[in-house]
């Protein structure tokens, strides 16, 4: 076994350098501590995974829980009581508990319900860029990337549409505060909002039931007993909060990184049938999901020759798996007809009985969405081409993504 004295603060992975470009630090933590402890300053002891194999086995690693309630002094300590209401669910549960809530929610994003979403899909798409200004710079963000899978995520829930910016705010506010006073009272205060829309919505369903999927929830936790109340709330925040916030950030990397690199998107306009390769390389090669969220370990582990203690905070970089030079050939080449784009290569959507379980539609989002931007505007391009991307900066890298994509639809317009 060895150990090393190499460590990164928590601070230090959301310093605007870092999150400019992180994947130098990366490629340094593979080669020199693969295993790396870390400095957070909510002060639980915590290590982060850098190597796609170790990443890999980690992910569906069963000592490594997702079980938010055995380790709720460390829980409560990063997120705040407030937090403790909404995440009720499956993603901060292991099995049996998992299994029962991912097989409630399951059928509805299999790969036909998805499917069946396409024409809504691809009407948004249409809609939103009907409303984009065609000759004057804009930011491609908050006019098309965020608005677009908000929508579907609410149609798909049953949330109104008077009420989609307010889900969009409330949702952001949760997912950028820090460790002040002032950033924790602003989320406390988004989370319990969040909690007592989704508690009142649930009872409009309860009185008068839609084709959606919050309607068929709650017939399942007042028929079956499947779900608790809380458990429903809960459900329904993270359906919402996941189905749009990494779905978002993943279109906006993804018409940057088309942008910046012209001939990857000639190929992908010769050959248009490339689109779910295409997809598949960004989520590799910067994907929205930075880092997935905390496990802990139940007893002592070990991954590449160092221990992880029991009860210690493990973190597992997602982005730094995907750039492994083991696993990928030149993984820092932006590359859309990479040999082996298999859905299953990457680590972008997580791996084992996390996986998730919205996977089929983010993926169908952005290929629609690149589809729709690309065909439309084939001049597209950045509205300053020797600019600085400006990366977004959060208080838990778990998110990677732009703060803006200004863009100028049609610059000979």
């Amino acid at each position: 076994m060895t150990t090393t004295q190499e460590a990164v603060t928590a601070a230090e992975r959301c310093a605007p350098e870092f999150r400019r470009d992180p994947h130098p630090v990366y490629a340094h933590l593979r080669e020199a501590a693969p295993v790396c402890p870390m400095r957070p300053p909510h002060g639980n002891e915590t290590y982060l995974i850098t190597r796609y194999e170790d990443a890999r086995a980690a992910l569906a690693d069963p000592r490594l829980s997702k079980d938010m309630y055995g380790a709720m002094d460390a829980y409560r300590r990063i997120f705040g009581d407030s937090s403790v209401a909404l995440d009720d669910n499956m993603l901060n549960s292991d099995a049996p508990k998992h299994t029962r809530l991912r097989r409630l929610v399951n059928s509805a994003f299999t790969p036909r319900r998805v499917r069946e979403l396409r024409p809504r899909i691809e009407d948004v798409v249409d809609s939103l860029l009907d409303e984009c200004p065609t000759r004057e710079p804009f930011d491609l963000l908050p006019a098309f990337a965020f608005p677009l899978p908000i929508i579907v995520i609410c149609d798909l829930l049953g949330v109104p549409p008077e009420e989609r910016s307010r889900m969009q705010h409330l949702s952001t506010t949760v997912a950028q505060t820090g460790f002040g006073e002032e950033a924790k009272r602003a989320q406390q205060r988004a989370e319990e909002d969040l909690h007592a829309y989704f508690t009142d919505l649930i009872a409009a369903k309860r009185r008068r039931p839609g084709d959606d999927l919050l309607s068929a929830l709650t017939a399942v936790r007042d028929n079956d007993g499947g779900l608790s109340e809380n458990e429903l709330v809960s459900t329904a925040f993270l359906l919402m909060f996941a189905g749009h916030k990494t779905t978002a950030y993943l279109i906006g990397n993804a018409v940057h990184h088309f942008l910046s690199h012209p001939a990857q998107l000639r190929a992908l306009r010769e050959n248009p049938e490339l689109i779910r390769a295409a997809v598949e390389e960004l989520v590799r090669y910067e994907g929205s999901v930075e880092s997935a969220t905390f496990r802990y370990a139940t007893e002592d582990v070990e991954y590449a020759g160092t221990r992880i203690p029991k009860g210690a905070l493990v973190q597992i970089a997602l982005t730094s798996a995907n750039r492994d030079p083991r696993k990928f050939d030149a993984p820092d080449e932006f590359d859309v007809t990479r040999p082996g784009n298999a859905q299953d290569a990457h680590l972008g959507f997580g791996h084992g009985s996390h996986y998730c379980l919205g996977a089929p539609l983010a993926r169908l989002e952005t290929q629609l969405a690149l589809t729709g931007l690309f065909d439309r505007f084939p001049g597209m391009a950045p509205a300053d081409p020797a600019g600085q991307a400006r990366w977004l900066e959060v208080p838990f890298p778990a998110f990677r993504g732009l703060a803006e994509l200004p863009v100028v639809l049609d610059p000979a317009g």
